[in-house]
């Protein structure tokens, strides 16, 4: 088994709305803003081949499915679908992926699964030999969502995956698609319903953690539902993580991809062992052991 980060499209959004209620005397010590207020983020998935003889993809980044007013409304840097130049360099094709999953079904984490936008042309899905595994609870939010996060989905996504015929509505702690080897569980801070994957001593994060500045307890983006939810839920996260050595897989970090949890004298969570890429590297467990 192998594990790849792939970099899918990048964005440019507001630090302040990133940052949440946090001041930007704080937040621009970690990552500086550019003219315009905007700080660099990642659209980052993590590929495991040979994930019990599968290509199993976690999340798809934003893509480039946006028209060209609305790509510069949300800050897409590139025009083009930069997750398939990613698997590529893997040396896959989205035709190669059996299995995509998805903590869930926001833009910027599920809207590269649609072709790039081409004018006059509907959204099309891309990989076409893949099976979907979305969490029920969040797949019910997104086919009823709030004025509040209504805007965060791609109204035509859902139907093309129901209409696949290939789509896994999770419940409980495993997928019948992808059995014991990857545990899952669910959050509801950020969004109703996130599934977080658990594979191989590597939590994919989502937007419970988007970032190492985001494991500090108090940090969290004016984007979530429920701030006050979404820290007593990061807090016994990263306490299991910690206790378990499982590393964080972090999908907006513009610059690192996963890191070891640690905890201070005061309590404080941070990370260490930062790595910003992975390239065909074996779970950590599996490492140690070699």
């Amino acid at each position: 088994m192998e594990l790849w980060s792939l970099l899918g499209n990048s964005q440019q959004l507001d630090g302040g709305a990133m940052f949440g209620n946090a001041p930007k005397a704080l937040w621009s010590r970690w990552i500086a803003p550019d003219a315009e207020n905007r700080i660099p983020l990642a659209c980052r998935c993590l590929l495991v081949k040979d994930l019990d003889g599968r290509n199993v993809l976690f999340e798809t980044g934003i893509g480039a499915f946006f028209e060209p007013a609305l790509r510069e409304r949300y800050g897409v840097v590139e025009d083009r679908h930069v997750l398939l130049d990613s698997l590529a360099e893997a040396g896959l094709a989205h035709e190669d992926i059996d299995v995509v999953l998805l903590s869930h079904l926001h833009f910027d984490h599920a809207g590269g699964l649609l072709a790039a936008w081409q004018e006059g042309q509907p959204p099309r899905l891309l990989f076409p030999n893949a099976r979907f595994v979305v969490g029920a609870q969040h797949w019910r939010r997104a086919l009823q969502p709030h004025p509040r996060d209504r805007a965060s989905f791609v109204p035509e996504l859902q139907p093309l995956l129901e209409a696949s015929g290939r789509l896994e509505l999770v419940e409980g702690e495993y997928s019948t698609t992808l059995g014991a080897s990857v545990r899952l569980s669910f959050s509801d801070g950020h969004t109703p319903g996130l599934m977080l994957a658990e594979v191989g001593d590597v939590v994919f994060c989502a937007d419970l953690i988007p970032g190492r500045f985001w494991v500090h307890l108090p940090i969290t983006m004016g984007y979530d539902r429920y701030p006050e939810k979404l820290i007593d839920e990061k807090r016994a996260f990263l306490e299991d993580k910690l206790a378990r050595g499982v590393r964080l897989f972090f999908t907006h970090d513009h610059d690192c991809a996963l890191a070891r949890v640690t905890r201070d004298e005061r309590g404080r969570f941070g990370t260490a062992d930062e790595q910003r890429v992975l390239r065909g590297m074996p779970p950590p467990h599996l490492a140690g052991a070699a």
